[in-house]
């Protein structure tokens, strides 16, 4: 067992060991989904010693395998004329307390089970929020980059011909991920209506405001892992005045965490993108990132063209090697491994934030845990998206839309509610401090207990 989890009862390690066993082999190729699996059920072992009747019900066999399961063929044609055919994916894996909720990946790297392991984060991270949502994720392996805005369109028009049986306002709600912005959504979202014949404003949420989206959505996730690290910081006399950050990535969640960041006094030193980082010690001039990321879709490199005493250096990992107090690694899964982790607690990080899906490694987050860095887990600190994602589904039931104040202050609440949670479930089961185990005890009990009372379903 790793140091996540706590030795409680040999009977509960037996059952998280057999369950997690099974999960290997059933799908031995899926290691993005091993992994998150293994992370959450060690969590679990104090929960379950205290707590039989989730044995009894097999609770943790249901957890794991999805209510279902959709693959589909996504045929389009570019602008040469040629055929292309990409793979699409929507995993529903559990509805115990709401409808599925969660986001849409495109990127080449999308398979099956870079899926689950997302659709199986959502869950938890959704149940924290407080909001009666589930769990659900999809995506395709079809790469945005580099197309046209009307194969952009081809491709996700095809993608929802099929997706739309699949979801609804009441039924499943998906939303934006890598790869998937305002245009994506735009365009999936008018196929949709095409096909169904009737406006359904809350089947599709990152909307845009001019039909039926919600100021600050694109704000949230990255403003609500400043909020939710700042109730970290807060708890032990620290705030981000005058720290020095790290940020990977430049994507959405990067971006709007580094505006919050600066507007609450930190210096950003660094970003990243898939090529590589800058490292600006002058603090990272925000308009420039955002014009080149929001509007030109260019390379990060090309920051230095502007600000010649900032530097540019190809591959992203080199980014965790720059001495700063608190780094937050937003860009993509296992960014972040044990090599990464301890470059950073020898250059006196104090604390780290996850804003983009299990993006560090578990030896990285047990060697965190194990210096006494402080650590947001994912799950808990980047669900801002998600939350004012249900808070657009909202306004979109009521027929309402609400000022950017009122959301703004709505998130920043959901933050403080999921890092007490945390805290309060990490202390009842003898884990004080740990968040990692917090957060998902926290998440995990919402959801078992509707599924105790729902019965075997």
């Amino acid at each position: 067992m790793s140091t996540i989890s706590t030795t409680v009862s040999a009977s509960a390690e037996d059952y998280v060991q057999r369950v997690y066993s099974e999960v290997v082999r059933r799908d031995p190729l899926e290691q993005e989904f091993h992994q998150a699996v293994k992370e959450i059920l060690e969590c679990l072992v104090p929960v379950l010693s205290r707590h039989p009747q989730y044995e009894a019900n097999a609770v943790l066999e249901r957890l794991v395998e999805p209510e279902r399961t959709i693959s589909f063929r996504v045929p389009w044609i570019d602008e040469s004329g040629k055929v292309q055919v990409n793979r699409g994916y929507r995993v529903q894996f559990n509805s115990a307390i709401g409808p599925y909720k969660g986001g849409i990946r495109f990127h080449p790297s999308v398979y099956s089970g870079i899926i689950k392991f997302l659709g199986f984060e959502q869950i938890f991270k959704n149940s924290l929020t407080g909001l009666p949502i589930g769990g659900g994720k999809g995506g395709s392996d079809f790469d945005p980059k580099g197309k046209t805005d009307r194969e952009v369109m081809a491709f996700t028009q095809s993608f929802m011909t099929e997706l739309y049986r699949h979801i609804g306002p009441d039924t499943d709600i998906p939303a934006g991920d890598i790869g998937v912005g305002a245009r994506e959504i735009g365009y999936m979202f008018g196929q949709y209506k095409r096909i169904r014949g009737g406006h359904e404003g809350g089947v599709l949420t990152g909307k845009g405001l001019l039909y039926g989206g919600s100021l600050a959505r694109k704000e949230a996730t990255g403003y609500g892992l400043v909020y939710f690290v700042q109730e970290m910081l807060a708890a032990e006399g620290h705030d981000f005045e005058g720290q020095t950050v790290v940020v990977s990535g430049s994507g959405n969640v990067s971006i709007y965490a580094i505006e919050k960041l600066q507007q609450l006094g930190a210096v950003v030193v660094a970003c990243s993108d898939s090529g590589g980082y800058i490292y600006d010690p002058q603090g990272i001039n925000l308009d420039t990132v955002k014009r080149l990321k929001e509007q030109e879709r260019a390379r990060i490199s090309e920051y230095v063209n502007e600000h010649p005493h900032a530097q540019y250096s190809e591959g992203s990992t080199g980014i965790w090697t720059i001495p700063c107090q608190i780094a937050l690694p937003c860009a993509t899964q296992n960014e972040l491994d044990e090599d990464a982790a301890r470059k950073l607690v020898a250059n006196g990080v104090m604390a780290v934030g996850e804003g983009a899906n299990m993006p560090s490694t578990l030896p990285a987050i047990n060697y965190f845990l194990q210096q006494g860095t402080l650590f947001a887990p994912a799950k808990a600190a980047n669900a801002g998206g998600v939350a004012v994602s249900g808070l657009e589904m909202s306004q979109n039931g009521m027929r309402l839309s609400w000022s950017f104040e009122e959301v703004d202050e709505r998130l920043r609440q959901i933050m403080k509610n999921i890092y007490r949670s945390s805290v309060r479930a990490a202390e009842e089961y003898a884990l004080p401090g740990n968040l990692v185990a917090g957060a998902n005890i926290a998440g995990f009990l919402k959801v078992a207990d509707s599924m105790l009372a729902q019965g075997v379903v």
